[in-house]
């Protein structure tokens, strides 16, 4: 099993900056690769960025491509996403997730609880 809690989220103002974090515990954090994921109101779920076990690999969605940086940290157990230039649009529920297989291809087996993440206009 791995427990995954995401850091608070909160309101900022377009064009602004906001960092998450996820902390797990459980199982070995470098045997997974990681992701974040987002669901806004009506919309479905979709993976933002994910990263490989050593942080080697990291893929992003089209639209946030040069604002977010995701990253880790396995000494810490951590991983993060920076994000930048913070349109309404990013609006929404954020998710961290573990993936067992090393680059992300497999299911995605285990979430966070979800944090909000508001960007006023």
């Amino acid at each position: 099993q791995v427990q995954l809690v995401e850091s608070r989220g909160g309101l900022v103002q377009a064009g602004g900056s906001l960092r998450l974090s996820c902390a797990a515990s459980g199982r070995t954090f470098s045997d997974y690769a990681m992701g974040w994921f987002r669901q806004a109101p009506g919309k479905e779920r979709e993976c933002v960025a994910v990263i490989s076990w050593n942080g080697g690999v990291t893929s992003y969605l089209d639209s946030v491509k040069g604002r977010f940086t995701i990253s880790r940290d396995n000494a810490k157990n951590t991983v993060y996403l920076q994000m930048n230039s913070l349109r309404p649009e990013d609006t929404a529920v954020y998710y961290c997730a573990a993936n067992s297989h090393a680059l992300g291809l497999g299911p995605w087996g285990y979430w966070g609880q979800g944090t909000q993440v508001t960007v006023s206009s």
